[in-house]
């Protein structure tokens, strides 16, 4: 037996070849013309020993520029939020980390019950009435807003401003070829949409147009002037939020939002190097049966019984291809349990309360920064803002670079993205900062401009 963890004997490889019908592997492959196999050794190490292959596994581990050991201020995306231990507890419970899609009630009330909250807990924050089982993350449940949208009001025209994540915007023109939709972007003046290019763009073929508060740069859009631009040709408001800043403003549904997404990472969801996370989306009542994925219900059995099912699922898994309202096959629902943890631990007030360190922190940041780089945008902001590094200072990629050799993961650079924005910083702060951090932070950034 050569392999620990493949134990196949020499005599078993003997006998599945016998069955197959050929006297050795080389043949299983001689359909194969010669000359397009690869040929000689795989460039890839030997064989390790098992001692061996953790020391060097751990070896490759402590290159990574963690959250433990490195001071953020970078999020465009993924932040580094506090995540209550007793998260990593519940979900840690082989009953949710082994469960996976609830197809039998009888024996899945927990999992149901589960995401029945996190669906609630969406409801609550996002002020919409119905809300489904979680996405697979921000970006998809995105564009999964867009095919919702051209789809209720029986239009292919899609209007998104440039200041959603440039990610997100990728992924809903991907899914757009797909689907035929025609994907119009708006710019942007002083940090957030340009209203009258987006008036403009707004006609009688517009099925929706998505925007993103706060945006990529930190800034909050306002939504007062954008949804009676869209509601005024009835097509439909699409919101995407930062669900922690919710906290502190005004529900979406309040605003006037037909369909509400975002990531649930600020809510106890570890960055972990890019993911994964967890999407939510939420809608009005008058789309409930247009929604992605699929809902939990509450019911009660025949004594009376408060009860969970699986409901509405319009999916292709469940009923014919072409009627399914989405491809979306399956849930983050692990995920989705630490953000209804998260939710649940922190309570109205916490969660409050850390929107508002986010707020206030990210302020002291941008006032002490304000001294070594320009703010670049004046609009309102959450916990990120955006930075314009001096004239005649390293381009923004060498000083995060000089950052990081002082222990510091700098700011995101809009140039990759935005080449208007060269020598800009996206900086992000959360409630994991401190003050001394802040301030140490601003001298070593002045230092490596």
């Amino acid at each position: 037996m050569k392999h620990r963890y493949l134990p196949m004997t020499d005599e078993d490889q003997k006998k599945m070849l016998e069955v197959v019908g050929v006297d050795s592997v080389a043949a299983l492959f001689a359909d194969i013309p010669g000359e397009v196999r690869y040929s000689g050794a795989l460039p890839i190490s030997e064989a390790m020993s098992e001692p061996a292959l953790l020391k060097h596994m751990r070896e490759l581990s402590g290159r990574n520029a963690d959250f433990d050991r490195y001071t953020s201020f970078l999020g465009a995306g993924l932040y580094d939020h506090h995540v209550p231990v007793v998260i990593n507890h519940v979900i840690s419970r082989s009953e949710f980390y082994t469960a996976y899609t609830p197809y039998q009630p009888e024996i899945s009330q927990g999992e149901l019950q589960a995401i029945f909250e996190f669906q609630s807990y969406i409801c609550e924050l996002t002020g919409m009435k119905v809300a489904n089982a979680s996405m697979y993350d921000g970006a998809t449940a995105l564009a999964e807003a867009a095919a919702l949208a051209s789809g209720a009001v029986r239009r292919r025209k899609i209007v998104v401003t440039r200041t959603i994540h440039p990610e997100a915007r990728e992924i809903v023109r991907t899914s757009a070829r797909g689907l035929n939709l025609e994907v119009v972007e708006v710019g942007y003046k002083g940090g957030v949409t340009d209203l009258e290019q987006l008036a403009a763009a707004i006609d009688d073929d517009t099925a929706a147009v998505l925007v993103q508060t706060p945006n990529f740069f930190g800034c909050l859009e306002d939504i007062r002037a954008i949804e009676p631009l869209i509601h005024a040709r009835k097509g439909l408001l699409v919101m995407s939020v930062n669900p922690l800043s919710l906290g502190l403003l005004e529900s979406p549904g309040k605003l006037g939002a037909d369909v509400v997404v975002g990531d649930a990472q600020p809510l106890g969801i570890p960055a972990a190097f890019g993911g994964p996370t967890c999407g939510f989306f939420a809608v009005t009542e008058a789309l409930m049966r247009r929604i992605p994925g699929r809902i939990v219900g509450q019911t009660t059995d025949k004594d009376g019984k408060r009860g969970f099912v699986l409901t509405l699922q319009a999916r292709e898994q469940h009923i014919r291809r072409e009627k399914a309202t989405s491809n979306i096959c399956s849930n983050q629902a692990l995920l989705a349990l630490c953000a209804s943890v998260y939710m649940s631990v922190m309570g109205r007030e916490g969660f409050r309360e850390v929107a508002l360190l986010n707020f206030r922190k990210a302020r002291y940041a941008a006032e002490q920064l304000a001294q070594v780089a320009a703010h670049s945008f004046q609009a309102p902001f959450f916990n990120e803002f955006v930075l314009k590094l001096p004239e005649g200072a390293a381009d923004v990629g060498t000083v995060n670079s000089r950052l990081l050799a002082k222990g510091y993961l700098g700011g995101y650079d809009l140039g990759i993205h935005y080449p208007e924005l060269r020598g800009h910083m996206l900086v992000a702060v959360t409630e994991q900062r401190t003050k001394e951090e802040i301030d140490a932070f601003v001298r070593e950034l002045e230092a490596c401009i």
